[in-house]
C-alpha cells in the first residue's frame, strides 16, 4: 500500500494543475463569448467571429478535371457554394483523382513504404487561402457526394497574401483521424471540433483518403470561422492540450510538469535495468530486426538512449527503404543534412510534399543525393515545389541506377528540364502526371529509356502530338506494361494502332476523356484484339464506345479485371452481360450515365455477378 501514495500525490498535483489553469482561463474566455459574423468592410472588433469563404486556391496533389476547364477540377473549392446542398455528381464540384482501391489492384499500383506511421493515411491534398488571417475557431466542409474522404485539417502560419516571407513556416493539425465509411452518397456539412491553435492562419489545408469510398469524393466549398484576437480556454473545453499548459511557477514549484513527470518515470526503468538494456546480449542481427518497425521519428529517440542504439539507429542498413512524406511539414534542409550520413545506402527514398515554401533547396536538395544517390532506384518527388532544372540534372548524375522516377503535379519545373530524364537509361517507371513536359523532351526520354514498363502522361497538357509519341512507344518501348493518357486531348486511331501494334505487353491503358478516339475508325476493337494481356482499361467519357467493342473485349482480354465505360449511349445490357459472363476476373465495371443502363439493369447485373462492383452515378 505505501508505494501508492506517492503516486496519487503526484498525480492529484497534475490534475490541480489542469484545474487551475482551467479555472483561470474561464472567465477571460467567457467575457469574449459573444459571436457575431462580418457584414461589411469596415473594421471590426477584436472579438468579433469573421466566415470567409476560399479566396483562392494554391495547391493540390491531383484532380479528375482537366488543366484547362473548371468541371470536376480543385478551383471549384473557391469561393461560395456552387452545388450544395444538393446531392449527386455535378460537375461544377471538386474532385480528386482516384476513389477505392482499385488503384491499389492495378499492374501500376506500387509498393508502398515500409515505416509509414499508422497515424499517417492521407493520400491527396488541397491547400485553401483565405482573405483574413484569423484565429479558427471552427471549420466547415461542404461535400456533395460520398462524403467521409477528409482525414486531416491543418493550419499554416505563412501568410500568402504577405509580402515577407517568414523566417519559420509553421503547420499545425487542427484536426486528424482515420478514414471512416459514411453511409450514402448524400450532400453534408462536416465540421469537425478542432484544436485551438497559437496563431493566426489564413491558409488551411485539407488532407483526404478515399480509399473506403464507392465513388469519387465531390467537394463544393469550405468555410473558415476565426477571431482576430487568439481565444482562450474556458471551463466548457473538453479536452485540455498538453502543448497549451504553461510551465509557470507553479509548476515550477511543485515538479509537476509533463518533463518532470516523465524524467521521474525515466529515472525509475534506469535504475532497475542495465544501461543497454540487455540488448547487448542480443545479436546485431537480431536487434536490427526488432527496431526495423520503428518510424523513424522513434529511431532518432531511441538514438538518444544509449551507446549501443545510438550504433544501432545510425546503421545505414536502417534507411535501405525512406519516406519522409509523412513528416512533409517538419522536413527540411537541416533534416536532410541530419540524415545523410545515415543514407549512404538507401535504396528507396519518398520526398513527396515535401520542401514546398523554402523549407528544402536546391542546394539541400542536391548535397543530400550528392551523398545519398549512387544506390537510388526508386525516388518519389511528387508535389515537389522546389525542384528546377538544376535538381533534374542533379538526380540524372547522381542516380546512376534509378529505376522509378515520380514527378506526378510537380507543376514548377520548367519543360525544357525535362531533357535531363533521357540520360537515365535504366527507368522502368516514369510519372509525369500534370507536368510541363513537351513533345521534344518526350520523345528523346522515349528513345533512350527503353526499359519503360509504366508510364503515366495524364493530363500533359503541352504535348502537341500524341500520335507522335505513341509511335515512338510503339517502335522504342516494347516492354511497357502500363500507361496513363488521361486527357489527352489530340490522340487519334493512328497513334492507338501503333501503340497496339507496338506494345503488345500492356497489362493498362487508361484513355479517359480522350475525345478524339471514335469507335467508328475501329481504334478500340485493334486495342481488343492486339492486347490480349489488358487487365484495366479505362475509356471514360467516350461517347462512342459501343456494343461491338464490349463485345470483342469479352472475346480476346478475357484477363480483364478493371473497365471504365463512363457516358457511353451506345452500350446495351445485353453486351455487359457478354462481357460479365467471359471476364470472370472482372471486379469494376463503372457505367455511370450510360443512358441505356438503368438502375433496374444494375440491380439485375449486381445479382447475378455478384463479385463486379458496378456503379452507377447520379445527378439529383
Amino acid at each position: 500500500m505505501p508505494p501508492v501514495f506517492p503516486m496519487l500525490t503526484v498525480l492529484s498535483m497534475f490534475y490541480y494543475m489542469c484545474l487551475r489553469r482551467r479555472a483561470r482561463t474561464a472567465t477571460r474566455g467567457e467575457m469574449n463569448s459573444r459571436r457575431a459574423i462580418e457584414s461589411n468592410t469596415r473594421a471590426l472588433p477584436i472579438n468579433v467571429e469573421i466566415v470567409q469563404y476560399a479566396k483562392e486556391v494554391l495547391d493540390f496533389s491531383s484532380h479528375y478535371g482537366s488543366e484547362n476547364s473548371m468541371s470536376y477540377t480543385m478551383w471549384n473549392l473557391a469561393g461560395i457554394p456552387n452545388v450544395y446542398p444538393s446531392s449527386g455528381d455535378f460537375t461544377q464540384t471538386a474532385v480528386f483523382r482516384t476513389y477505392g482501391t482499385w488503384w491499389d489492384r492495378c499492374p501500376s499500383a506500387r509498393l508502398p513504404f515500409k515505416r509509414t506511421p499508422p497515424t499517417f493515411c492521407s493520400q491527396d491534398y488541397v491547400e485553401l487561402a483565405f482573405e483574413e488571417p484569423v484565429y479558427p475557431t471552427a471549420v466547415h466542409i461542404l461535400e456533395t457526394y460520398h462524403p467521409g474522404a477528409v482525414v486531416r485539417i491543418l493550419a499554416c502560419s505563412a501568410n500568402p497574401y504577405s509580402q515577407n516571407p517568414p523566417a519559420e513556416v509553421r503547420w499545425e493539425i487542427l484536426w486528424s483521424e482515420a478514414p471512416t465509411k459514411v453511409n450514402g452518397p448524400q450532400a453534408r456539412q462536416f465540421t469537425p471540433c478542432i484544436k485551438q491553435i497559437n496563431f493566426p492562419t489564413n491558409l488551411i489545408r485539407l488532407e483526404v483518403n478515399s480509399s473506403l469510398l464507392d465513388y469519387y469524393t465531390e467537394l463544393d466549398a469550405v468555410v473558415l470561422h476565426g477571431v482576430k484576437e487568439r481565444p482562450v480556454l474556458s471551463l466548457k473545453t473538453s479536452m485540455i492540450d498538453m502543448n497549451d499548459i504553461d510551465e509557470d511557477e507553479d509548476e515550477e514549484k511543485y515538479g509537476c510538469g509533463m518533463d518532470t513527470l516523465n524524467k521521474q518515470f525515466s529515472i525509475v526503468t534506469l535504475r532497475e535495468w542495465p544501461t543497454n538494456g540487455y540488448f547487448d546480449k542480443l545479436p546485431y542481427e537480431l536487434i536490427q530486426l526488432i527496431l526495423s518497425h520503428l518510424t523513424v521519428p522513434d529511431l532518432c529517440r531511441l538514438a538518444q538512449t544509449c551507446k549501443l542504439l545510438y550504433q544501432h539507429c545510425c546503421d545505414p542498413l536502417q534507411y535501405i527503404h525512406l519516406s519522409l512524406q509523412p513528416y512533409w511539414a517538419r522536413i527540411n534542409d537541416a533534416s536532410l543534412e541530419y540524415l545523410q550520413s545515415r543514407c549512404t545506402l538507401i535504396q528507396w527514398l519518398n520526398l513527396s510534399w515535401t520542401g514546398n515554401r523554402g523549407a528544402i533547396s536546391v542546394s539541400g536538395f542536391s548535397r543530400f543525393l550528392k551523398v545519398c544517390g549512387s544506390e537510388l532506384v526508386r525516388l518519389e518527388l511528387s508535389c515537389g515545389h522546389f525542384l528546377n532544372e538544376t535538381c533534374l540534372e542533379v538526380i540524372t548524375e547522381m542516380c546512376p541506377n534509378l529505376q522509378e522516377l515520380n514527378l506526378s503535379s510537380c507543376d514548377k519545373i520548367p519543360p525544357q528540364a525535362f531533357n535531363h530524364i533521357a540520360k537515365v537509361g535504366s527507368l522502368k517507371r516514369l510519372i509525369l502526371y500534370r507536368t510541363k513536359v513537351e513533345q521534344t523532351a518526350l520523345l528523346s526520354i522515349l528513345n533512350f529509356c527503353s526499359e519503360l514498363q509504366h508510364l503515366s502522361l495524364g493530363s500533359c497538357v503541352m504535348i502537341e502530338d500524341y500520335d507522335l509519341i505513341a509511335s515512338m512507344m510503339g517502335a522504342k518501348c516494347k516492354k511497357l506494361r502500363s500507361l496513363d493518357l488521361w486527357r489527352c486531348k489530340n490522340i487519334t486511331e493512328s497513334g492507338i494502332a501503333e501503340l497496339a501494334s507496338g506494345c503488345q505487353l500492356l497489362e493498362e491503358l487508361d484513355l479517359g476523356w480522350c475525345p478524339t478516339l471514335q469507335s467508328s475508325t475501329g481504334c478500340f476493337t485493334n486495342l481488343a484484339r492486339k492486347l490480349p494481356n489488358l487487365q484495366k482499361l479505362f475509356l471514360t467519357a467516350n461517347r462512342s464506345v459501343c456494343d461491338t467493342d464490349i463485345e470483342e473485349l469479352a472475346a480476346n482480354c478475357t484477363r480483364l479485371r478493371q473497365l471504365d465505360i463512363l457516358g457511353t449511349r451506345m452500350v446495351s445490357p445485353a453486351s455487359l452481360r457478354k462481357l460479365l459472363e467471359s471476364c470472370k476476373d472482372l471486379s469494376l465495371l463503372d457505367v455511370s450515365f450510360c443512358s441505356q443502363i438503368d438502375n433496374r439493369v444494375v440491380l439485375e447485373l449486381n445479382a447475378n455477378f455478384p463479385n463486379v462492383f458496378i456503379k452507377k452515378s447520379f445527378t439529383q
